[in-house]
């Protein structure tokens, strides 16, 4: 029962895993087949020649821990790929929750709930960072999205370059948001575009 057990984990862990490493785990697995292949037919004839079986047996070994090494690999790369997810989902909704920007403070109320994260402190404070930021700029393109959507309703200009430009100079702290700014005018005017022609 264990030995199917670690067989269906290792089967997930495997289609769950990048290509590439998926692709590190064949070479070292034919490998070991043809090595097997080859010590049974250097076994099997007639006259056996040792020298050949030592060979072939140091070599199959030699496989047989690179092949181990490999499912190590992707065994822990999947393991940090989880911790990382389960992390990410607890800390945002942590966030989420008590609405709190300050970065030290979330990190500690954050282990405090969660001691099982103590010595993951750095990735937490790692991860924390990358979610706070996240929500400053999903918040920044609502609040760019309201403001351009009421911006084009005044203005019923057709060309997105002048809305742009002209939604820019009325509101001069976009200025580093253009690429948002442009696509949030394309999707705009789109929805304008189908609803007009509905």
């Amino acid at each position: 029962m264990p030995r199917s057990i670690r067989l269906r984990n290792f089967i997930r862990e495997y289609k769950e895993s990048p290509r590439f490493e998926k692709l590190s785990f064949i070479p070292p697995f034919i490998i070991l087949i043809v090595e097997g292949i080859l010590l049974i037919h250097a076994i099997t004839i007639n006259v056996p020649d040792i020298m050949v079986v030592e060979l072939t047996l140091i070599l199959l070994a030699i496989s047989i821990v690179e092949t181990i090494l490999v499912f190590g690999e992707i065994h822990r790369h999947y393991k940090q790929n989880n911790f990382d997810k389960i992390l990410t989902i607890r800390l945002d909704d942590f966030i989420t929750e008590k609405k709190e920007i300050n970065v030290k403070k979330i990190v500690t109320d954050f282990i405090e709930l969660h001691p099982e994260y103590n010595r993951y402190r750095n990735e937490a404070y790692h991860t924390t960072c990358e979610i706070l930021e996240t929500h400053k700029q999903e918040a920044l393109e609502k609040e760019i999205f309201k403001k351009l959507e009421t911006y084009i309703k005044r203005i019923k200009k057709a060309d997105v370059d002048e809305i742009v430009a002209g939604f820019v100079d009325k509101y001069p702290k976009y200025r580093g948001s253009r690429n948002v700014i442009y696509e949030k005018t394309f999707k705009l005017k789109a929805s304008n575009k189908n609803n007009n022609s509905n």
